[in-house]
């Protein structure tokens, strides 16, 4: 390895080799056997010594409970959702003798400072969501044990993921919507390159299309009231037959999209079907009260911290996705005369 360049890590290592980091723990722990193959052992040692990789004693004796400290990176804290994720990671890291340091992105998404002089000195691990996935190289955050929340299995940087079965809730919605006869769509849709609003997009798309007689536009729009009441209302208001149902990827973009209908004359659901997306309290803040898609945070915290331990011990964590539903209310209901 040169000289000043960075030192490989167990991830590279894992990239290198096709594997899990939780395998790579196994092998080069010498706690494999019985649980991955001989051969994948031998491409794990082999990557490891063409990476010139050595274990980080000092990191390893972090796991072994000298701090007992996660870190917990989420976007700013413009929602009550990270708070859930929060309070169920917490709850159990608690149970294990950990404690979980919260760190909201300041700016959402993207680069933040690193809380600590040292972050690799000072945490066991990290669990980020992918909305906050920038601020890990600067807080050196990829360089720790690592668990990412609502992020693509075959590409993230993590040791592992966990996702909420967005695709499956998406799927309820347009089932739900074309079901009451709703053909003519608007997604209102977060404008954050992030792969769980990417998914959003591409399962909408293609279980509408799957539909003869199914239009779809797509506004783009932020996740705060006052952009998706402008995106919603430039939208709605576009020359050609209006859309009769709004598919919103967040309930705070459901909430601009009321604003919107009701600076054009719109009634909900008369005139314009809605549905949200989380199940924050604002769903039922709103009048009518919201139909969308209830989001589990503390479980998809605690599924997270899970995660995490099964990783320092050297385990492979659970793979399944969370289960979502979708809760009917008063704001989606037959598309009224065209």
């Amino acid at each position: 390895m040169a000289a000043g360049s960075p030192r490989p890590t167990s991830r590279d290592v894992a990239q290198a080799a096709g594997v899990s980091q939780a395998a790579v723990s196994l092998v080069l722990g010498d706690k494999w056997r019985g649980r991955v193959s001989e051969r994948t052992a031998e491409r794990v040692r082999e990557a490891a010594r063409e990476l010139g990789y050595r274990p980080n004693l000092a990191a390893r004796n972090l796991r072994l409970g000298s701090t007992r400290t996660v870190l917990l990176v989420v976007p700013a804290l413009t929602t009550e959702f990270f708070a859930g994720v929060y309070t169920g990671a917490a709850r159990v890291a608690a149970e294990h003798g950990f404690g979980v340091v919260l760190y909201p992105s300041p700016e959402g998404i993207g680069p933040a400072r690193d809380p600590f002089a040292s972050a690799q000195a000072a945490l066991d691990g990290v669990i980020a969501s992918s909305m906050a996935a920038d601020a890990l190289t600067v807080i050196r955050g990829d360089q720790l044990p690592l668990v990412m929340l609502d992020s693509d299995p075959a590409g993230s940087t993590g040791a592992a993921t966990v996702n909420l079965d967005i695709r499956d809730g998406v799927r309820q919605v347009a089932e739900h919507l074309l079901g009451l006869g709703h053909r003519r769509f608007l997604h209102l849709a977060a404008d954050i390159p992030s792969w769980t609003f990417e998914i959003r997009a591409r399962e909408l798309a293609e279980r509408l299309a799957a539909v003869p007689g199914t239009e779809l536009r797509t506004a783009p729009a932020p996740i705060s009231i006052d952009g998706a009441l402008s995106a919603a209302e430039t939208a709605l208001a576009a020359p050609g037959p209006r859309p009769t149902a709004v598919v919103c990827d967040d309930d705070k973009l459901a909430a601009g999209a009321y604003k919107a209908a009701r600076r054009l004359g719109l009634r909900i659901p008369d005139d314009l079907s809605v549905t949200g997306l989380d199940d924050l309290a604002l769903a039922t803040a709103l009048d009518p009260e919201l139909t969308t898609v209830r989001l589990d945070a503390d479980l998809f915290g605690e599924r997270g911290m899970e995660a995490l331990l099964a990783v320092l011990n050297a385990r492979e964590p659970t793979a399944e996705d969370i289960p979502v539903h979708l809760v009917i209310r008063a704001s989606t209901a037959p598309p009224g005369a065209p």
